[in-house]
């Protein structure tokens, strides 16, 4: 059964830009591989149906994922018949993906509201897959079709949501061509999964060039370099502890409150989040500002004579750096970017 609804896998998709595509019979190399794509931001993985009992090891995959890795979302590609769907869906696959158009598999998994992605390779293809309920749609092969065909086909059809496979390179040139025709996301199989990286154990190659392609996807989608505030932290005085402060929160507002070993979140419902400290660690408040592309932000602020501290980073989660000035009014920033 899958863990994600339809619409949080989609909205992820197009939200990210990227699907990392990859076979490997090995479970523990398959998941190094699912845990390299996570740490460099990639939250959907697409295992393909390729080699024998390939099932089974997408089994233990999922089930190593919902345990170890529970944002990720993990589907299965290759897949050209409803019985081998329906094995994937009943194993755990949020996705399922094929090379071709087939409308059994699309009632499939329909059925089981997991959204399917079949590969198509005309505007006629195109639109029965959005007939049959297909809200992103495979374009395969991307290396004989181009950024072209997606082009082409956005001009009738600005509503289609493609995402070419095959053909796409991890390099700049390539990545940019692709979603500058249009390309709602792209899915990158052997040229990101390298074989050489995997066979030498360089997992953290992998990481760093998932980081990167999305980096350039971000930057080909016109994503702009701060985004907005993350979040507002907040602290006790010598007159309020942190525990009544987060109380005043839920009692006032209605909020929930996680607590944490140096603090409480409220959690988010709507864009951003509150964070209130045990202690009174800075005099006034600071404010996380969202960036899109960490490095790109810290060399920005630099070239404008800001000095950063020494920044922290959490592997597959965040990377942060506070600003050694604060705002006007004393308030602490920092940068955050979440993976």
């Amino acid at each position: 059964m899958a863990k994600f609804l339809r619409h949080e896998v989609v909205g992820k998709i197009l939200e990210l830009g990227l699907v990392p595509v990859f076979y490997n019979g090995d479970l523990s190399a398959s998941m190094k591989i699912v845990q390299a794509c996570a740490d460099g931001g990639a939250k959907v993985v697409e295992f393909t149906n390729r080699g024998e009992f390939a099932y089974q090891v997408f089994s233990d995959l999922a089930k190593w994922v919902n345990k170890e890795l529970p944002n990720v979302i993990l589907g299965v590609g290759s897949v050209i018949d409803p019985a081998t769907a329906s094995l994937y869906i009943n194993n755990g696959a949020n996705f399922v993906v094929g090379p071709v158009l087939n409308p059994e598999i699309a009632k499939a998994c329909n059925r089981r509201h997991i959204l399917y992605s079949p590969g198509c390779g005309s505007p006629s293809e195109i639109s029965e897959a959005e007939e049959l309920g297909c809200e992103i749609v495979k374009v395969f092969p991307g290396s004989v079709l181009g950024p072209k065909f997606v082009a082409d086909m956005l001009g009738p059809c600005p509503w289609v949501k493609l995402l070419p496979t095959g053909g796409v390179d991890t390099t700049h040139e390539s990545i940019t061509s692709w979603i500058k025709a249009g390309a709602a996301a792209l899915g990158i199989g052997s040229n990101l999964i390298r074989r050489d990286l995997v066979a030498a154990g360089n997992f953290e190659a992998i990481t760093k060039s998932v980081e990167q392609c999305l980096a350039w996807i971000k930057e080909a989608k016109g994503t702009p370099l701060f985004t907005g505030v993350d979040h507002v932290g907040l602290y006790p005085n010598s007159t309020v502890t942190g525990k009544q402060l987060s109380d005043w929160y839920m009692q006032t507002f209605g909020f929930a409150v996680d607590e944490g070993k140096t603090g409480s979140h409220v959690p988010r419902r709507g864009p951003g989040e509150i964070e209130i400290s045990k202690e009174q660690v800075f005099e006034h408040a600071h404010i996380a500002i969202r960036v899109s592309n960490f490095e790109e932000a810290c060399k920005y602020l630099e070239a404008k004579g800001i000095e950063l501290e020494t920044p922290t980073i959490t592997k597959g989660e965040a990377k942060a750096v506070y600003l050694k000035t604060a705002d006007p009014v004393g308030n602490r920033i920092h940068l955050i970017f979440r993976y």
